[in-house]
């Protein structure tokens, strides 16, 4: 069936729709007042009447008169003009000063970096409007002073957002390799780095537009910015101040069009800032195949629970809400159980929803995802209804997870033992002392030598292998029953990844804790897993102990990825792969999710399949003649 949405988020797209549109259509109504304010004004701004000063509004003056007897609403059409300028020359001057500067120093680093960044603390320490005011000082009041003033002072946000950027990119992977084959370094920041900072630069421009427009106001208001006769929203705040107890009037029109233009202007920044880099590609560019969310079988139960079961999962679901509120479904009705001390493997290739599952347990997905349906029991407690207070008291506790890359899930600006002092000091309450003596312990246990010399160090500072330990032993500081372990050794090199499963097994044994070990590598799962969990698309497809599933795979696809094993062909026919690749979400075939890059599909494929078995459970029709065939 086709994907739907609910009546709620039907609604909630209807009303960010609405909001979007009023905004822009204000913005609009901005631009075309301040272009075309010399035609449709039915005044002149400066013309005055003292006859007819301070009057209400009234036909031949629908937002009545000032002091000299102006018209309010042809000096607020004009108005409108000082904005756009306003805005347009200090946020261009804002993006001109700091981006390529911050560019530059993020990417030259050393004293260039220190020096400028002290300049730019020292001149956000200071309120922003009295910095303004000191650069008009200097240079003069007037307008285009002013907003010379504003875009040096707002120059400082564009400066540390591009500095950021290229902090965090110069150091990746594509930026080594366009130094390696001697690409100079303006086109390595242009081409490669300045790309990185479109999307939060859009942002941050929308923000400062409406910054720039309250900052204007006020420094016309004070007498710094447009300079009266001159028609502006805060020159006519201004005189509207004096003239209080006699035409209150005079504040609203000015107040009203100064209120309505910022919020219309953050409310798109908000929207940009929602939907720049969200949500998941469907369908490729120029394919029109509609996403479509197949139905599934009804799987067998899970057998009843143990007295020694730590974690209990059943049917759980998780979606991907799409910026049109659509949801595309990217784990379906798995279940799973781990006892005290076992050790299960969730495996597949990449995209099958392995790192999902854990994340989903511990309710660490994005924004964007959610859980649909499922029940996730630890320790016999119900944890799928917690909100965020409760899963806080849960994680560290009795789940704790260990991340594929160890280098990216220390912070870099901590020692690695205050890192790990951190999580017992907040989660048993000890002292900083104690947890600096139990951090040592900690670092000694997972075999580090110098354990105390090895706590001052960075994380930079240690090799690949030290740096996973020093992880695992903050995931295990305060005695987790279940560790949640997410490709723990796929950045190791072989001698290593060997001593860290000789760790994990070690480790188990002494704290009993149960262990749910994703990985993509079936060698791995061999060496440390007692059952094996088998995912594709989203779902489970097989689930046996290693030796069973080992000795005999009952499901095609867990078959072509023993076959696909290098150390288990000897290349002689050439070493078999498995065809095509892994369905996106929300494209997924009817029936068998595998059916499409199967050599035994049949049309009885197409239809739902449930997973069916007690002690060993298979996803497959023909799962028995596979079993006679071995």
């Amino acid at each position: 069936m086709t994907v739907k949405t609910t009546p709620r988020r039907r609604f909630r797209l209807n009303a960010s729709t609405a909001i979007v549109g009023i905004a822009g259509g204000m913005m609009l109504l901005l631009v075309l007042m301040a272009v075309f304010a010399d035609v449709i004004t039915p005044y002149d701004p400066l013309r005055q009447n003292l006859i007819k000063a301070l009057q209400g509004p009234s036909a031949a003056h629908w937002l009545g008169t000032d002091d000299l007897g102006r018209d309010v609403l042809s000096r607020l059409i004009y108005g409108c003009r000082i904005a756009v300028i306003a805005a347009f020359e200090a946020t261009t001057i804002a993006v001109i000063l700091g981006v390529p500067l911050g560019l530059f120093i993020g990417y030259r680093g050393g004293w260039w970096d220190w020096i400028t960044m002290r300049i730019v603390e020292a001149i956000v320490s200071i309120p922003g409007i009295m910095v303004a005011i000191v650069i008009i000082a200097l240079l003069g009041a007037g307008l285009h002073r002013a907003m010379i003033a504003l875009g040096i002072l707002f120059s400082t946000s564009f400066l540390r957002l591009a500095r950021g950027v290229v902090l965090a990119e110069r150091e990746e992977v594509y930026v080594r390799s366009a130094r390696v084959i001697g690409t100079p370094d303006r086109r390595i920041l242009l081409r490669h780095i300045f790309p990185n900072i479109a999307p939060p630069l859009i942002v941050q421009i929308t923000l400062t537009v409406g910054a720039v427009l309250l900052s204007e106001a006020g420094l016309s208001f004070i007498g710094l910015g447009v300079q009266p006769p001159q028609a502006s929203w805060g020159t006519m705040l201004n005189t509207a101040a004096n003239y209080m107890d006699l035409a209150f009037f005079l504040a609203i029109p000015p107040g009203i069009a100064i209120i309505v233009t910022v919020l219309s202007v953050n409310l798109l920044g908000d929207v940009l800032r929602d939907s720049i880099g969200r949500g998941i590609a469907i369908a490729g560019r120029g394919d029109t195949a509609k996403p479509t969310v197949r139905a599934t079988a009804k799987d067998d139960p899970l057998p009843p629970p143990t007295t020694d079961e730590v974690l209990r999962v059943e049917n759980l679901s998780v979606a991907v809400r799409q910026p049109d509120e659509t949801e595309i479904p990217v784990i379906t009705n798995l279940s799973l159980a781990i006892r005290k001390g076992e050790t299960l493997g969730l495996v597949g290739e990449s995209g099958s929803g392995k790192t999902l599952t854990g994340l989903a347990i511990l309710n660490l997905m994005g924004p964007m995802l959610r859980r649909t349906s499922g029940l996730i029991r630890l320790n016999g407690q119900d944890i799928s209804a917690f909100d965020q207070r409760g899963m806080e008291t849960v994680r560290g506790n009795e789940v704790a997870m260990v991340f594929q890359d160890p280098t990216t899930s220390l912070n870099p600006a901590f020692t690695v033992g205050s890192q790990i002092a951190e999580v017992l000091r907040t989660k048993t309450g000890m002292t900083k002392a104690q947890a600096w003596e139990r951090t040592v312990e900690l670092i000694d246990r997972v075999g580090i030598p110098r354990p105390r010399e090895r706590a001052q160090a960075y994380p930079h500072e240690l090799s690949g292998g030290m740096a996973q330990r020093i992880a695992i032993a903050r995931a295990l500081s305060c005695n987790p029953s279940l560790l949640i372990a997410d490709e723990p050794t796929t950045a190791l090199d072989v001698t290593v990844q060997q001593e860290v499963l000789d760790l994990f097994r070690d480790l188990q044994d002494e704290f009993g804790m149960a262990i749910l070990f994703v990985t993509h590598d079936l060698a791995v799962a061999a060496d440390i897993c007692d059952r094996i969990s088998v995912m594709y698309a989203g779902e489970m497809v097989e689930m046996a102990e290693v030796g069973a599933l080992f000795a005999n795979p009952r499901h095609p696809y867990t078959r072509g990825l023993l076959r696909a094993m290098p150390h288990a062909s000897d290349r002689n026919p050439p070493l078999p792969t498995i065809r095509g690749s892994v369905p996106r979400p929300g494209m997924w075939p009817e029936g068998c999710r595998f059916s499409n890059r199967c050599d035994l599909a049949t049309a009885a494929c197409h239809r739902p399949i449930p997973l069916t078995g007690a002690k060993r459970t298979v996803r497959c029709i023909r799962a028995d003649e596979m079993e006679a065939a071995s």
